[in-house]
């Protein structure tokens, strides 16, 4: 690996500017991740600027890059031309919740179950690592690079975030990564984020969650109809899943003139980003993992909540 990280250095270094790009509206493990890599760069000489489109919509997560001086920008503070690079962190070129830009897209290195242009120079993804701050810690490692205070914080929570508290997804390297992480934190900083996550603002969509939520056979489906953060879906899918009748959770809000969509599921026989796909097929996008997964539907025109309730429904009986 080390021989491919070097060669993605040297074609950097021929770039004017190199941007590393996370997935729309990112989250802990997102933004960790590429602020790993902006350091691993920048030790390589390479200077490069991260972005995103969307919103940072947590404030814990804002709480984060206030504390580690993380400097993420917007992507439409920038003027991205053809000539530039792009990295992608923690997601991949091509999917809905990734704003397409101009630019060489040189890098992909994610941990979601996707697949990724044989033109782009440098592709890592590992679908069965429970958060893709794993893959940028064996870089670190791999380089001999020093895990400063800031960098393991980061990339602590990230794994923290993304693995649910190592519930979800964990690998062997997941668990290295934690351990050696863990005592080289800032570990009152790091259990603030992860143990206040939610705001009182938050506390309306539980109430709607609570009171809309329509449970069949260990399924869990909720529509917001008035619209949900994005990130907050995920936050009350694992709300429902702590329930013990419930084993698939199937979340989805009308944001910006578009549904969005989150599945937590906890049986061993069905695969999230096999059901979402499916359901969505021809009407929408999705991807993620064996248990998690997120997509969208772009045309308001293809809901039809009735419909994608029953579709899923359906998907979750058959086994």
């Amino acid at each position: 690996m080390i021989d491919n990280i070097l060669s993605l250095v040297s074609i950097l270094k021929k770039a004017e500017r190199v941007f590393i790009q996370t997935h729309n509206f990112p989250d802990f493990d997102a933004v960790a991740s590429a602020f790993a890599m902006q350091c691993l760069l920048k030790k390589c000489d390479v200077s490069a600027t991260i972005i995103y489109d969307g919103d940072i919509q947590r404030d814990s997560l804002r709480r984060m890059i206030d504390k580690l001086n993380i400097h993420i920008f917007n992507c439409s503070l920038y003027d991205l031309q053809e000539d530039d690079c792009i990295i992608f962190v923690d997601c991949n070129t091509g999917q809905s919740n990734v704003t397409a830009l101009p630019g060489k897209k040189v890098a992909v290195i994610d941990h979601h179950v996707t697949e990724a242009s044989k033109e782009i120079n440098f592709v890592d993804i590992r679908s069965d690592y429970g958060a893709c701050a794993t893959i940028i810690y064996t870089y670190l490692k791999d380089m001999g690079y020093e895990l400063t205070k800031e960098i393991a914080s980061a990339l602590l929570i990230g794994i923290n975030m993304d693995t649910a508290a190592l519930t979800r997804n964990v690998t062997e390297i997941d668990l290295e990564a934690y351990q050696e992480l863990y005592f080289l934190t800032d570990k009152n900083f790091v259990n603030d984020v992860v143990l206040h996550y939610l705001n009182v603002p938050d506390l309306p969509y539980f109430k709607t969650a609570m009171e809309k939520v329509r449970i069949d056979d260990g399924l869990a489906f909720c529509f917001f109809a008035d619209g949900c953060p994005q990130n907050l879906l995920g936050i009350l899918g694992d709300f429902f899943l702590s329930l013990a009748e419930i084993k698939f959770v199937v979340l989805c809000a009308k944001n910006n003139n578009k549904i969005q969509f989150s599945i937590r599921n906890e049986r061993e026989d069905l695969s999230s980003v096999d059901i979402l796909k499916k359901v969505l097929k021809d009407i929408g996008f999705g991807g993620g993992h064996f248990n998690m997964a997120g997509g969208i539907i772009t045309n308001l025109d293809f809901f039809k909540e009735e419909e994608i309730h029953r579709k899923f429904l359906n998907e979750v009986k058959k086994k």
